[in-house]
């Protein structure tokens, strides 16, 4: 497939999220990286893709919002509680915006539940990095059982978790059980986030336990085998690394690694959320320019 116009993109934020996302647009065939906005021109981040010709600004939102350019997509890798402003603020320069903060402001989106919603919405949350890993499995699942409770834990390196994701970890707990329950129609919902200090770094893992009816191992396997390999489509580190069923009781634990760009193999926590919000904006991309594409 080729594309001849590729949308013009902006990151806002270049923290961990920010930084990588902005790698992997720098390398897209349908988006074209026009500028990554960060708070300060000083931060690692800023200065590293700097370094590698990207265009960077330190003003932040407002720099973005005086280049009085129209943006087809923009990418907020800040934090929930910046979204809302900045959503305010952006909305004159028409186009799609990502959220990649556990916000809610938008229409929550999972690629492989409910991809098609990017096309009829202008603002979008990306939900949370356990949100994408876990709720494509809960949703096959409780397609074909009564699932009365689900526990979701996610496990990541310490290393891998930025500043802004730290001061959100309520929202972000909030935000993925309420995306459990719209997504997977499961209304008692935990969710839990361990921050791992170990060494070396543990790969990025999400536990879930469900409690539900007429669940067997054949059942349950089936519906997340078929997950995992749509997942892999576009986030190839995604694995089962476990799969059983108990007397009405079922666990699943899903492993996602790194792959390609410059962060670390543990970082799955960053590549399942960059690879669905990216995957979402060439789907919207594509949509605009019909016309462009060709059968290579």
């Amino acid at each position: 497939m080729t594309h001849n116009r590729r949308s013009s993109a902006a990151v806002l934020g270049a923290g961990l999220i920010g930084a990588d996302l902005a790698d992997r647009i720098s390398r897209s065939d349908l988006l074209d990286l026009r500028l990554v906005a960060g708070r300060d021109e000083n931060t690692p981040g800023l200065r590293r893709l700097a370094r590698q010709g990207l265009p960077v600004t330190g003003g932040g939102v407002a720099a973005l919002v005086e280049t009085g350019e129209k943006i087809d997509v923009v990418f907020d890798a800040t934090s929930a509680l910046s979204h809302a402003a900045h959503a305010e603020l952006l909305e004159p320069l028409g186009g799609l915006l990502v959220d990649l903060t556990p916000s809610q402001v938008g229409r929550m989106v999972i690629p492989t539940v409910n991809g098609p919603d990017v096309l009829a919405h202008r603002n979008v949350n990306m939900v949370s990095c356990g949100g994408q890993a876990a709720i494509p499995v809960l949703a096959a699942i409780a397609r074909h059982h009564r699932i009365e409770y689900a526990e979701v834990v996610t496990t990541a390196a310490s290393p891998s978790i930025g500043r802004s994701t730290r001061l959100n970890l309520d929202e972000y707990i909030d935000t993925t059980q309420d995306a459990v329950r719209e997504f997977a129609g499961i209304r008692d919902v935990k969710v839990m986030v361990n921050l791992s200090p170990a060494r070396p770094p543990v790969t990025f893992r999400v536990a879930l336990s469900l409690l539900g009816a007429d669940l067997t191992d054949a059942s349950v396997r089936t519906a997340v085998d078929a997950v995992a390999a749509e997942m892999r489509t576009f986030v190839a580190g995604y694995a089962v690394a476990g799969c059983s069923v108990h007397d009405g009781r079922a666990f699943v634990a899903l492993e996602v690694a790194a792959s390609g760009g410059r962060i670390p193999r543990y970082a799955g926590n960053l590549d399942i959320i960059n690879s669905a919000a990216l995957r979402v904006a060439e789907q919207y991309a594509l949509a605009q320019h019909p016309a462009d594409q060709e059968a290579s």
